[in-house]
C-alpha cells in the first residue's frame, strides 16, 4: 500500500475518534442542561446538514486543493467546534460547525485512496479504512463514555494547568478538552499525507456554475446502472445506522436499564461487529461480486427487530455484534463499487461528494422521524420493529431494482461489471 496510505489511515483513526467521542459528550451536555430526550437525535441531525447544503462545493474544493491540505482545514473546523461547546454555545449549534468540517474532511479522505491506489486495491483499501474507522468508532464510544464516569470526570477536573484558569467546571466539559488534543493529533498527521500525480481540477467560475456542476454529477451517479444501486444502498444504509445508533441508547435504557456511559460501550460492541464484517468483506468479495451482498441488508433488517425479545446482557452482545458484522460485510463492497463508477463517472472528490449528500438527506429524513416518533410517545419496542421492516423492505426493493435492471439492460451492465472486474484483477 505505501506508507502514505498508513498515514491517511492514522489522520482518519483519531479524526473518527474524536467524532465519536464528541458524540458522546455532547449527549451528555443535554441531559446535563435536561433537554427532553427527542431533541438528543437532532444532534445528528445538525452535524449532517453541511454535508447536504454544501455538497455541491466540497467535492469541488477536494478535487482543486492538495487533499491533505483540504483535511487539515477540515480538521481545524472540528477543533472551533468543538472549543465552542466549552464556551457554553448551544451543543447543537457548536456540533453543526464540527459537522461543517466533516463535510468537507470526507470527500477528501475517500477521494485520496482513488488517486493513491489502483483500482484493484480499492476493495482491500477500502475494507482496512472502514475496518480502522469503526475500529476508533468502537474506540471513540467507549472513551466519550469513559471520559464523562463520575471516577474519570472527577480525575480530570482535579487536574490544574500552572497559573491558567480556565472554565471547565464538569464532566462533559473535561471530555471536551481530552477530545481537542485528539483532534489536534489528527491535523498533525494530515500535514504529513503526500500529494499525488493526479492533476487538480479548477473550481467552476460561479457558485451557481458549480451547483449545475453537481447536479450533473447526481445526474450521472444516478443514471449509471451500477452506480445507482450502489448509491441506493449506502444511501439506505448510512440513514438507518445513524438512527440505530440513538436506538441502541434508548433500547438499553429501556431493556438493561443501562445509562449514557454504559450505553456508549454497548455501541462499541456493535461497531466492534462493523470492523470484522468490513475486514472479511475486504478479503473475500471483489469489486465485480459487490451486488451479491445486497440480501444481507435485508438481513440485516430482520434481526433487528429480535432486539425487542432481548432483556439481557448475554443475549444483547451476540445479536448487536451479528448486526454490526452484517452491517460491515455488506456496506463495504457496495462503498468501493459506487467510488469506482464515481471516480470514472465525475472524478473522485465529486463523487463522493454526491454520496455524501444521499446518505445524509436520508440520515436528515430518518432522524427526524426517529424523534417524531419519540416525541409522539411511541414504545422504543414499536419504533425497533417498524425500524426493521423498514431496512428489510427498501432493501428488497433495491435487490429487485438490480434484477431489473440485469433483465432490461443485460448488455449495458454486463458491460459495467466485466470493467469493475478487470480493475479488480478478476478473471472470467
Amino acid at each position: 500500500m505505501g506508507s502514505g496510505f498508513y498515514i491517511i489511515m492514522a489522520a482518519q483513526f483519531f479524526s473518527s475518534l474524536a467524532d465519536n467521542a464528541l458524540l458522546v459528550a455532547a449527549i451528555a451536555l443535554l441531559m446535563q442542561a435536561d433537554s427532553p430526550s427527542w431533541l438528543t437525535p437532532y444532534l445528528k441531525f445538525f452535524f449532517v446538514i453541511s454535508y447536504v447544503a454544501l455538497a455541491p462545493y466540497v467535492g469541488a474544493v477536494a478535487d482543486r486543493l492538495p487533499k491533505g491540505n483540504v483535511m487539515f482545514i477540515a480538521n481545524t473546523i472540528k477543533i472551533a467546534g468543538c472549543a465552542l461547546m466549552l464556551f457554553e454555545v448551544n451543543p447543537l449549534a457548536a456540533y453543526a460547525l464540527v459537522g461543517l468540517g466533516a463535510a468537507a474532511y470526507s470527500p477528501a479522505k475517500y477521494g485520496i485512496l482513488t488517486e493513491y491506489l489502483p483500482h484493484s486495491k480499492l476493495v482491500t483499501a477500502n475494507g482496512w479504512i472502514e475496518g480502522l474507522t469503526v475500529a476508533s468508532i468502537i474506540l471513540g464510544v467507549v472513551l466519550g463514555g469513559f471520559l464523562i464516569r463520575a471516577g474519570t470526570a472527577d480525575l480530570l477536573l482535579r487536574f490544574d494547568l500552572p497559573f491558567i484558569e480556565t472554565s471547565i467546571d464538569t464532566p462533559p466539559e473535561a471530555a471536551l478538552a481530552i477530545i481537542i488534543a485528539v483532534y489536534a493529533v489528527a491535523a498533525a498527521f494530515n500535514l504529513f499525507i503526500p500529494r499525488t500525480s493526479v492533476a487538480l481540477k479548477p473550481l467552476p467560475g460561479h457558485p451557481v456554475d458549480t451547483l449545475r456542476d453537481f447536479l450533473r454529477c447526481v445526474g450521472s451517479l444516478w443514471r449509471d446502472r451500477l452506480g445507482q444501486i450502489s448509491l441506493a444502498v449506502t444511501t439506505l444504509f448510512w440513514g438507518a445506522g445513524a438512527t440505530l445508533q440513538f436506538i441502541v441508547i434508548d433500547w438499553s435504557a429501556a431493556s438493561l436499564g443501562y445509562n449514557l456511559s454504559d450505553a456508549s460501550l454497548l455501541q462499541g460492541v456493535c461497531a466492534f461487529g462493523i470492523a470484522g464484517g468490513a475486514v472479511l468483506a475486504s478479503v473475500t468479495v471483489r469489486l465485480d461480486h459487490a451486488v451479491r451482498v445486497i440480501p444481507l441488508g435485508i438481513v440485516m433488517g430482520l434481526i433487528v427487530i429480535l432486539m425487542n425479545a432481548v432483556d439481557s446482557i448475554w443475549l444483547a452482545v451476540p445479536l448487536i455484534v451479528l448486526i454490526g458484522a452484517l452491517a460491515g460485510f455488506f456496506v463495504v463492497p457496495m462503498n468501493a463499487l459506487l467510488q469506482h463508477r464515481g471516480h470514472h463517472l465525475v472524478g473522485a472528490g465529486r463523487s463522493i461528494a454526491v454520496q455524501n449528500f444521499n446518505e445524509n438527506a436520508s440520515i436528515l429524513v430518518m432522524i427526524a422521524l426517529y424523534s417524531l416518533l419519540l416525541a409522539s410517545g411511541l414504545s422504543i419496542y414499536w419504533v425497533i420493529g417498524v425500524f426493521g421492516l423498514f431496512v428489510a423492505g427498501t432493501m428488497s426493493v433495491v435487490q429487485w431494482w438490480f434484477h431489473h435492471n440485469r433483465r432490461h439492460h443485460a448488455e449495458q451492465v454486463d458491460k459495467l461489471l466485466a470493467f469493475a472486474r478487470s480493475e479488480s484483477g478478476g478473471h472470467g
